[in-house]
């Protein structure tokens, strides 16, 4: 477990600004930054800190795992089934700028959570999924 991530996704206003002032916080420079994305790598404790434009600003996407690998999500993804909580598997998905294998799940009070192991980075953002965004209920 201690090679897992713990990964928060933070809606902003100004990717720019927001960008800004958490190399402030942090000290330390974006991972990645897009016109409609960044994404903060923090190494202790481990963190990936994601900032989205698209939902009301101040208020959290979703929280996650990154996991060292695809077999990890995969052993994963049978335990949550083994254990009956519904889930949305995506092989090869296109977000947030990388290619990803990742389930998604919900927990009690509606918190959604992003079960995922980088693949590579992409250039385009693609998180248009239909079915993805049906069980995220946007």
């Amino acid at each position: 477990m201690a090679d897992n991530t713990f990964h928060v996704a933070l809606y902003v206003k100004d990717i720019p600004q927001a960008v800004e002032q958490y190399r402030k916080i942090l000290g330390l420079e974006p991972a990645k930054v897009r016109h409609d994305y960044a994404k903060f790598e923090i190494a202790d404790p481990p963190v990936i800190l994601s900032l989205n434009r698209g939902g009301r600003p101040g208020t959290v996407s979703h929280l996650g795992l990154r996991y060292p690998g695809t077999g990890n999500v995969a052993s994963e993804m049978v335990r949550v089934k083994g254990e009956g909580v519904p889930f949305f598997g995506q092989k090869g998905a296109t977000c947030c700028y990388a290619k990803a294998d990742k389930f998604w799940v919900e927990d009690a009070d509606g918190m959604h959570w992003e079960m995922y192991a980088l693949l590579e980075d992409a250039e385009a953002q693609t998180a248009a999924d239909p079915e993805l965004r049906a069980f995220l209920g946007q």
